[in-house]
């Protein structure tokens, strides 16, 4: 366990206390100063932290007691009544911060999860060419809200989707989020390329970093946002653009294959970084009957007791469920089962699957 300096006051003050009254020729009156070891506990620890200071003052002022035959004196029942009277309130107070510190938590927590859901809306099962499903996992860590992102849209062009990854956590986080996908949203609709569709991503994240506020500073702080942008035509193609996101997983019939960018491109807020922008997306085959999983680094960077990441290919080689929802339960409950329930990052995933017709 590590103790910050305010809560290692409490007990270097008792520590402090012990020194002076075993000194031979100690001539400072102690009591006072023990008995702020349990009103400066409470401020800085929780009920079993001030507990446990009240424990150490007890112990030095019986110590101390015993070891100056001080204990028919009226100075030591003096002492100890006081330090039993702050005790006491100390560990009131420090129950009540501490309730009411969970109480916001909560409540911080209540508010971002419900802006997440209103955010990331679920994905129809079916859209035109392909039957799809999303799923999304939060690691649950007090207001430690992350900023996975998804979306998928059929469009004039095909369907578009995205899967992104703000850098940061909380409501910040949650705002980068709506504006990713605000942008997203608009653009795929109009734009025929979808390397514009991400430039629009991208300017509409840079304006609102540059606006004044706390989030501005923030997001400069926090670093980045991870995209990746898929479309998939009439044509058996799946079209890409990866902006620094793990690659997608294609599934078909000879296995699994990463579907690894030609061009490495940094995330969205590192254009200085982008040398040579993209003129067009990479391209890959997707015929009936395969399907292409999209997810977000919560999958890859989950681990088990043994510290070793969860190994999706292999993963997905095992699993053969008939629908695409079907198929990310059974990746859930692997996902769950390498890291014993415990994840530790915010998981989102979408699953799309190539039908034989377009609808």
């Amino acid at each position: 366990m590590v103790f910050t300096l305010a809560q290692c006051v409490p007990f270097v003050i008792a520590l402090g206390v012990l020194g002076v009254e075993l000194s031979p020729g100690h001539t400072l009156v102690t009591g006072p100063l023990l008995t702020s070891v349990p009103a400066l506990a409470a401020l800085a620890m929780g009920p079993g932290g001030t507990l446990s200071a009240v424990a150490v003052a007890l112990a030095v002022d019986v110590t101390t007691a015993t070891y100056n035959h001080a204990w028919a004196t009226p100075q030591v029942f003096g002492n100890f009544l006081g330090l039993l009277v702050v005790s006491v309130a100390s560990v009131i107070l420090s129950n009540a911060v501490r309730t009411r510190r969970q109480s916001q938590l909560d409540q911080v927590r209540r508010i971002a999860v419900a802006a997440q859901e209103v955010i990331l809306r679920p994905v129809p099962a079916r859209l035109g060419p392909v039957r799809a499903a999303s799923l999304c996992l939060a690691a649950g860590t007090g207001a430690q809200v992350g900023g996975d992102l998804y979306e998928a849209v059929r469009t004039p062009h095909g369907v578009r989707l995205i899967v992104g990854d703000v850098r940061g956590k909380g409501l910040s986080a949650i705002r980068a989020v709506a504006v990713v996908l605000g942008a997203f949203r608009e653009a795929v609709h109009y734009e025929d390329e979808l390397v514009e569709v991400m430039n629009h991503c991208a300017a509409a994240l840079r304006r609102e970093v540059a606006t004044p506020g706390a989030f501005a500073q923030e997001a400069v702080l926090e670093g980045f946002t991870t995209a990746l942008l898929a479309q998939v035509p009439d044509e058996p193609v799946v079209h890409l653009v990866n902006r620094g996101h793990p690659p997608p997983m294609l599934l078909h019939r000879d296995g699994v294959q990463a579907l690894m960018p030609d061009c490495p491109l940094p995330p969205l807020g590192l254009e200085d970084l982008l040398a040579d922008p993209p003129a067009k997306p990479d391209s890959h085959p997707f015929v009936p009957g395969d399907r292409l999983l999209l997810y977000t680094d919560g999958v890859i960077e989950a681990r088990n007791r043994d510290n070793e990441f969860f190994p999706l290919s292999e993963a997905l080689e095992k699993i053969h469920a008939g629908t695409p929802q079907g198929f990310l339960e059974q990746l859930h409950q692997r996902l769950l089962h390498h890291t014993e329930g415990r994840l530790t990052d915010d998981v989102a995933m979408i699953l799309i699957e190539r039908l034989g017709r377009v609808v």
